[in-house]
């Protein structure tokens, strides 16, 4: 018998307490027992946020609120600037494409980050930018892209929104959208939220909400002023995801239990413990810049990284792999969310046992050694 543990960046490993809350027989949405909970849910994600404005949930994946990101807030001509780091990167700028935009795509190479000098050229080219469109957490190259700067360039001009993917980042970082100036702020239920697939969340500044009168884009399901109205209610406009959003309940309650600086820090050190102890093995890290929601790393020359992930597989942990170009290159290893110490230790010790049975030149124990290290320094 093997175990099978979960180290993918989406979906992630789910709480007992999240579990529980999944399995409960099914309650009817139009109900004073559900709009209990529907409000409970939004004022927890208000204080996940740190805000007090709208924080819409939406039953689809987080791609859905990406989609409501442009038909509500943009028009058809409108110029946009989209930080194309990645595959996700490239969701925005078909996004845009999509729905008429006139989408400006800086192409970075993947595991690296935005070039300052070369936004601000862009935005001097440019000054009648409407939006400026990021991943915080590109997950298809684990690599951590600074919004600061972007909220300042985009303040800087008339009337842009900054538009962010925090769907890796947020429950990693503490993201607070209106101390570093984002305005429209998406994320799903699947990653550092600790729950399956299904729901996505956006959140949308006051400078953001001029913009719903002014967008003629056309929109049903993802009408961000329909969902707003019944929201603020404790409804939705079309059925929810009923069990999700009580389950998003209990795994909102976990991440304020631990605190939100607790949070942050939990997940610096597992990202350490995690990289470092790649970089102990002798193994090369795909991002310059990392997130700690997932580590990208290359498996040596010779060793195929999508065999790799097989390999680990039978042994009990399942990893991702590399998107595109980066197929049977990398591999990723998640740790967000439901994570803990002795999780990186254990899939660390896995990925040292496939390295010797693949023939690299590998130090047993190196790596494990390494994350007890920092482990022992931090904890």
């Amino acid at each position: 018998m093997i175990k099978e543990r979960l180290f993918t960046p989406g979906p992630v490993p789910l709480p007992p307490q999240v579990i529980k809350a999944l399995g409960q027989q099914i309650i009817h949405h139009r109900t004073p027992e559900f709009t209990n909970i529907f409000l409970q849910t939004r004022e927890k994600l208000q204080k996940l946020l740190n805000t007090n404005r709208d924080v819409l949930m939406f039953a689809s994946s987080g791609t859905g609120a990406m989609e409501a990101a442009i038909v509500n807030f943009f028009n058809e001509g409108d110029k946009v600037l989209v930080i194309n780091a990645g595959k996700f990167g490239e969701r925005w700028r078909d996004l845009g494409n999509t729905f008429g935009l006139n989408v400006i795509d800086y192409q970075i190479e993947w595991g690296k980050t935005y070039d300052k000098d070369k936004v601000n050229d862009y935005v001097k080219s440019n000054p009648d930018l409407k939006g400026i469109l990021v991943q915080h957490s590109e997950t298809s190259t684990t690599t951590l892209h600074d919004l600061k700067f972007l909220a300042d360039v985009s303040k800087s001009l008339d009337d842009c929104l900054l538009v962010v993917d925090g769907i890796t980042s947020v429950g990693v970082y503490k993201v607070y959208p209106e101390e570093i100036g984002i305005d429209i702020l998406i994320t799903g239920s699947q990653k550092a939220l600790m729950l399956p697939p299904g729901l996505s969340i956006l959140y949308y500044s006051e400078k953001a909400e001029k913009r719903l009168e002014k967008s003629k884009l056309p929109k049903y399901y993802f009408s961000v002023k329909a969902e707003s109205k019944k929201q603020s209610k404790g409804q939705t406009a079309y059925t929810p995801a009923i069990n999700l959003i009580i389950a998003l309940n209990e795994s909102l309650q976990l991440i304020l239990d631990e605190g939100l600086d607790n949070l942050e820090r939990r997940h610096q050190i597992l990202a350490d413990m995690t990289r470092e102890a790649m970089k102990a093995l002798g193994l090369k890290l795909l991002s310059e810049n990392p997130s700690n929601s997932a580590t990208g790393v290359f498996t040596p020359d010779g060793i195929d990284a999508d065999k790799f992930r097989k390999d680990l597989l039978k042994i009990g942990v399942r990893v991702a792999g590399g998107q595109d170009h980066l197929k049977g290159k990398i591999i990723r290893i998640a740790h967000m969310g439901y994570f803990d110490y002795l999780d990186m230790i254990e899939v660390v010790s896995a990925i040292e046992i496939a390295l010797y049975k693949n023939g690299y030149n590998v130090e047993m124990g190196k790596g494990v050694k390494k994350a007890q290290e920092i482990y022992i320094n931090n904890v």
